[in-house]
């Protein structure tokens, strides 16, 4: 495989990209014309343009990406993750066109992308569920009678797709035919199967995943766990590896329960299966996403594996390049996702021009990212700009590190996340282990955001005003505060 084209964009195009640079392997990029100028257009040897700007009309047209591959002589379809990189129908014709996709078989990804049929696939090897339905909910009186069985608070989930789309909580009978429609109707909208399935919802656990890597000679390996309770809207803005309440002991358990998993579905690749935990309680199989994550670097930092080079080489038909004995934890990595969303008004959307963009430096700071000072963040797409990670020789320093490095980090023109992933990891839940998925609906509300601005402004003021005593000269204070995360617009 000497050359690969990449089927996304943005940061993940760019990561991959670096790898194959390493690996001597040409890239080809593809984009729409709202990606012209990207940067991962730029680092590409070559690039290829699929389509207009909305990603129905471009990134999720396989065919366009098929025939890109050929005309440019790619071997092989690196996916990323989201748009086409959990598609089976896509498998299928990558492998009917002479391509290779680096990422596991249309079978794997049918069985896993549904979580009933995931579900089915791991009973024979007694890996704990949810309480819940193991089969797709057609009536509302159906719904009722398990409900009650099950016991209320009650989740009801979408069978196909992720990301929150077809999830609703319900507390109570009287919500309970109204919430079941709206989600069957999401889901049938968001992912064309409107089939959802009913679990006892679990309200103070925690998320935890476990990286796996599989090959064809019969190697599955588990690279420890990742902790990604911090959410919002159902969907991670911070994660960390190790989990800060995970034991050797456990660690073992759901690294056994995970390896099971991936051998239920014959998979092959990089993936990852994710559960639920109950602090003090269980632990509870989930679902398999069967791709890269976007969180994947907290668990490179912590076992130096680089996992896009592994699943290139697995593609290639070589074994893993490690055995599972050869793993130790190194340290304690932890990532926030920097969204160009706005926290104080819902995370909704903030798309504009990067006016300021300064990236922090230093021993143990990684930012993975697809744009550079100037580019527009475009409405089409998911609005993340970057991932910032660290890595320190313990949890503490880790988090005293990513603070630091959030503070260098300078955006300018936008709002991110980035003045919550401070909130958030420097919040004391956080600090001593015991935040659930619930953290954003608890502590997090816009004033506190305010506070820490003002607490900035004041500490900032003070420090000035011992400056120009020392210097015999009056501070002059701005009347509004300058933070690293929001600056004028243009």
């Amino acid at each position: 495989m000497e050359k690969i084209l990449i089927a996304n964009r943005g940061e993940i195009a760019c990561r991959i990209m670096r790898t194959c640079r390493e690996m001597g392997i040409a890239t080809v990029a593809v984009y729409s014309d709202a990606d012209r100028n990207a940067k991962h257009v730029k680092m590409a040897d070559e690039a290829i343009c699929i389509g207009p700007p909305p990603s129905n009309q471009s990134y999720l047209i396989g065919d366009n990406i098929i025939e890109a591959a050929k005309k440019t002589g790619a071997q092989g379809i690196h996916p990323g993750y989201g748009f086409l990189s959990e598609n089976p129908e896509f498998a299928r014709k990558v492998k009917n066109a002479g391509l290779t996709l680096i990422g596991p078989s249309p079978e794997s990804m049918e069985v896993m992308g549904s979580k009933l049929a995931a579900k089915n696939a791991v009973k024979n090897y007694n890996i704990p569920l949810v309480p819940g339905t193991e089969y797709a909910i057609s009536s509302y009186e159906e719904a009722r009678t398990k409900g009650l069985e099950i016991g209320f608070p009650i989740l009801i989930k979408a069978s196909a797709g992720g990301g929150g789309k077809g999830m609703r909580v319900v507390y109570n009978e009287e919500e309970f035919e109204e919430n079941l429609q709206r989600a069957q109707s999401e889901a049938l909208s968001a992912f064309g199967d409107g089939s959802v399935f009913l679990e006892k919802y679990l309200a103070e656990s925690k998320h935890i995943e476990v990286q796996v890597l599989c090959d064809s000679h019969g190697n599955f390996i588990y690279l420890f766990e990742r902790e990604c309770s911090i959410q919002r809207r159902h969907q991670k803005v911070v994660e960390e590896a190790p989990s800060a309440v995970i034991s050797p002991e456990m660690r073992k358990i759901i690294g056994n329960h995970a390896v099971n998993v991936a051998k239920a579905c014959n998979y092959l690749g990089a993936g990852t299966v994710e559960f639920i935990y109950e602090p003090g309680g269980g632990i509870y199989f989930l679902e398999m996403n069967t791709r890269l994550q976007v969180e994947h670097p907290v668990t490179e930092m912590i076992t130096g594996v680089d996992l896009v080079r592994e699943q290139i080489n697995i593609a290639r038909g070589l074994p893993i390049s490690f055995k599972q004995e050869d793993l130790k934890i190194n340290g304690h990595a932890i990532e926030v996702r920097v969204y160009a969303e706005d926290p104080s008004n819902e995370f909704l959307p903030d798309i504009g021009r990067l006016i300021e963009y300064t990236v922090p430096v230093g021993d143990g700071i990684r930012v993975d990212d697809g744009f550079e000072k100037g580019d527009d963040i475009p409405i089409y797409y998911d609005p993340m700009i970057a991932k910032l990670i660290v890595h320190a020789e313990n949890r503490e320093s880790a988090i005293n590190k990513m603070i630091d490095a959030i503070d260098q980090y300078q955006i300018g023109g936008i709002e991110t996340t980035l003045h919550f992933c401070k909130f958030a990891v420097n919040h004391p839940t956080f600090r001593d282990g015991s935040f659930t998925t619930k953290f954003v609906e608890k502590y997090f509300n816009p004033e506190v955001l305010k506070i820490n601005d003002e607490e900035s402004l004041q500490l900032a003021a003070i420090m000035a005003a011992k400056i120009a005593e020392e210097r015999n000269q009056i501070p002059q204070v701005a009347s509004k505060p300058l933070s690293p995360w929001k600056h004028s617009r243009s």
